[in-house]
């Protein structure tokens, strides 16, 4: 398709302002607050942030990354989830248009998004989330040309049970948890969207990624095997891969074995 210049840039705008919205859900989720209510305000001085204050990544800028009022420092998570939702959105809309797919793989991508941030901060993934994701992703499959419905329910009980046996299996053998609820609830909902296809490579470049940080994380924080880190993100990422590399990954992966 011709690149339109004006359409992508409104796509990125359009991006930004689900990532302001992402924000609130990732703050007020395992806060147990209503993502409706009350307005946006100061984590700090509990003032209400006015709206020309609310402008995604433009307000964070004008206001140095700070309170307009206590002038206490805001997160950088805050820009970072709105120009990660930006680029996501300009992304698939350069590959998809504005089109039906367009739609439904910005929703699963910026889910992912949402639950990612949320594991980093509180090493949870909410059933609020994932759950709900499970059944879009398989009510999407009955309309969609990409993925059938009985490759999403495969995807679901594959995704999910794998993890589910494997956390067990670690559990029986070293006494400890190893997989939470949450990362089978996660990877069933990633199999809902994705198929079964799909989760052999997206758990393998998870893993992979997984380890590379991981290990650099544990040993810049000194606290050795007893660091816990969450596996969510790293699900997430391998999912985005393969969102808008799963071919060329795919073909590549399958070439180191012809």
């Amino acid at each position: 398709m011709t690149f339109d210049f004006f359409s992508a840039l409104f796509s990125f705008l359009f991006g930004l302002a689900l990532g302001s919205f992402l924000n609130v859900c990732i703050y007020r989720i395992p806060a147990k607050i209503s993502i409706i209510r009350p307005p946006s305000n100061c984590p700090r001085c509990g003032e209400k942030i006015r709206f020309y204050d609310n402008i995604p990544l433009l307000s964070f800028i004008l206001l140095y990354g700070k309170c307009r009022y206590c002038h206490d420092k805001i997160s950088w998570r805050y820009p970072a989830v709105e120009i990660t939702a930006g680029l996501l959105s300009i992304a698939l809309f350069t590959r998809y248009g504005f089109s039906y797919q367009y739609i439904i793989l910005l929703f699963f991508t910026l889910a992912l998004v949402t639950v990612s941030f949320i594991d980093l901060d509180h090493q949870i993934i909410p059933d609020i989330i994932s759950l709900p994701g499970i059944l879009a992703g398989l009510i999407v499959s009955l309309f969609s040309e990409h993925l059938l419905w009985h490759d999403s329910l495969i995807g679901i009980i594959a995704g999910g049970g794998s993890l589910f046996l494997i956390g067990k299996l670690y559990e029986l053998i070293t006494g400890k948890e190893g997989i939470g609820g949450g990362d089978v609830k996660l990877l069933a909902m990633i199999g809902a969207w994705m198929g079964w296809k799909a989760l052999p490579l997206i758990v393998l470049m998870s893993s992979l990624i997984g380890a590379i940080i991981g290990s650099v994380f544990l040993l810049l924080s000194g606290k050795g095997l007893r660091a816990r880190i969450p596996f969510g993100p790293f699900l997430s990422i391998g999912s985005l891969l393969y969102v808008f590399f799963g071919r060329e990954l795919t073909n590549w992966y399958l070439c180191l074995f012809l």
